[in-house]
């Protein structure tokens, strides 16, 4: 989960929400990866329009993915 100045809107604080790791940031700027979750449950769901965000720390991503049936895709992103 990430806290903003309120302020700035300056990242502050980001910690792991499955291990409660707190990353590495300087000057508003994360220093470590970390996987984004936000998304919003449609309709036919049990969370119907319920909006849930969280961050995992890279340990806790590999964990979790590892387990999965079927693997997420990865490829290179080529910024620019």
């Amino acid at each position: 989960m990430r806290k903003y100045n309120k302020n700035t809107n300056e990242l502050e604080a980001a910690v792991c929400n499955c291990c409660g790791k707190s990353m590495k940031i300087q000057n508003g700027m994360l220093l470590e990866g970390i996987c984004s979750v936000d998304t919003t449950w449609g309709y036919f769901s049990g969370k119907d329009l319920e909006k849930h965000e969280f961050d995992l720390c890279e340990e806790c991503y590999d964990r979790i993915t590892a387990s999965f049936a079927v693997p997420p895709k990865v490829s290179e992103d080529m910024e620019g």
